[in-house]
């Protein structure tokens, strides 16, 4: 048996998760298509994890595709460019995604124009600096693509008594219903492969790894395929949330990242498939995070599809060039399943975090009754961070909060697997979202 067969025999996975139905045959054999551009973009300020991006246009001026129309509000903060050439039509409170009325660019398209990107020249990695290789990333816009939105430069500056001895590239892709990652993998194998050498020889590592679900493994045959030897394609176990960094790291290496810690503190770092792909986009063709592959799917949507969709643009005119919501359409989630959020307007635009556009009918969305705890354990079991859920929710639900950091809440990273399995079908996740912000604002106040 060859090496790859015996890895794929025997593939890695983390202790907990659970097993949810994919729901990605709707979409995993479609190509990515072009997303047309449409008469008018919002670009919230506030896009990413950190401060917002500061506007650096005014009202009525002209922005050219790709041309910078905020600059970071902070270290923890990063650019925005514009999707398209037209002109400012206001910056003014708009909708975002996450329900609140937020700072917003909103651009008229010119409807004139080609819409083409200016030519650039590629950038000589070899002869930046650290500290230069850091400022560039930061002025490109690019964030975790993942769904975190993590500033991607804040990952590459590695304090000067730190190093990386692993780069990993998350390929797991494990949401149900999601499959643009797997596309990207899929239909630009050596962009990813390409992004992920800039990584390794930006923070000095010699190894990289690339960790790929069972459940796409013409992706595996792909990057095996463009990947030097240096660069380790790693066939996981398909369970939900083997994405997550720190069970990623788990899975391949069998190594844990400390409470409270981050991947740096075991010497490694974790990227997602489509920030690796940007960031060869940038410092190859000077392509700043203008737009991101999004999955359209589900139930409710009449025709399911992987699209390139420039930043800002509508839900609803994303879900118009899709044929539209079905008769039976109940919601609509921006993400998938277990850690999206449900929208109560399609006015909101898609940002830089947007990995799906999940569409509900009545059946999948219906209301379920909750009942009490039945002391079943199946929720620590499920949880991958070695938590006690039904007990972190009955912390939050009477508003203990001391206890609620006393019992390792800030490690609980939202998957929603208890959630899943309860079989009393308590909203746990949900709690844990309360208790956090209750905590916030406790130590906030004290």
């Amino acid at each position: 048996m060859s090496t790859a067969a015996a890895a794929e025999a025997r593939p890695r996975s983390f202790r907990g998760g659970v097993h949810p139905d994919d729901n990605k045959r709707a979409t995993d054999a479609l190509a990515i298509e072009r997303m047309p551009f449409v008469d008018e973009y919002v670009m919230p300020l506030s896009q990413h994890i950190g401060a917002p991006a500061k506007a650096v246009v005014m009202v009525g001026e002209r922005v050219v595709r790709g041309m910078p129309i905020a600059e970071p509000g902070a270290f923890i903060s990063t650019s925005l460019h514009s999707p398209v050439t037209g002109r400012v039509k206001a910056i003014e409170l708009r909708l975002h995604p996450n329900g609140k009325m937020m700072p917003a660019i909103v651009i008229e398209t010119d409807a004139y124009d080609s819409q083409r990107l200016p030519a650039a020249e590629p950038v000589d990695v070899a002869a930046l600096c650290a500290d230069e290789m850091v400022a560039l990333v930061q002025q490109s816009g690019l964030v975790g693509l993942g769904g975190a939105a993590f500033p991607s430069h804040v990952k590459f500056k590695v304090p000067d008594d730190r190093c990386v001895q692993a780069v990993v590239v998350n390929g797991c892709e494990c949401e149900p219903f999601l499959t643009c990652d797997h596309r990207l993998m899929l239909e630009q194998p050596q962009g990813v492969v390409r992004g992920t050498k800039l990584i390794m020889s930006q923070v000095g590592c010699e190894r990289g790894y690339i960790g790929v679900e069972l459940n796409k493994r013409d992706a595996i045959a792909a990057l095996r395929a463009a990947a030097p030897p240096e660069i380790e394609i790693v066939p996981l176990q398909v369970k939900y949330p083997q994405g997550a960094e720190k069970l990623l790291i788990d899975a391949i290496f069998k190594r844990e990242v400390p409470a409270g810690g981050l991947p740096l503190d075991i010497e490694m770092l974790v990227n997602s498939v489509g920030t690796t792909l940007a960031l060869s986009d940038w410092l190859d063709r000077g392509v700043p995070l203008i737009e991101r592959v999004v999955t359209v799917t589900g139930p409710g949507v009449a025709h399911p599809r992987n699209l390139l969709v420039p930043l800002g643009t509508p839900l609803s005119a994303v879900l118009e060039h899709c044929g539209g919501l079905v008769p039976g359409a109940h919601q609509v989630v921006l993400g998938g399943p277990m850690m999206g959020m449900a929208q109560k307007s399609l006015g909101v635009p898609v940002l830089k975090g947007t990995s799906g556009i999940l569409c509900l009918d009545r059946t999948a969305a219906a209301p379920v009754r909750e009942y009490a705890c039945i002391r079943c354990g199946r929720c620590a079991e499920a949880c991958p961070m070695f938590l006690n859920p039904t007990r972190l929710a009955q912390l939050a639900r009477f508003e203990h909060v001391e206890e609620l950091e006393a019992n390792s809440l800030l490690n609980c990273f939202e998957c929603a697997a208890c959630s899943f399995v309860c079989p009393s079908h308590i909203p746990l996740v949900q709690w844990m979202r309360v208790g956090k912000g209750m905590l916030r604002t406790w130590k906030a106040s004290s």
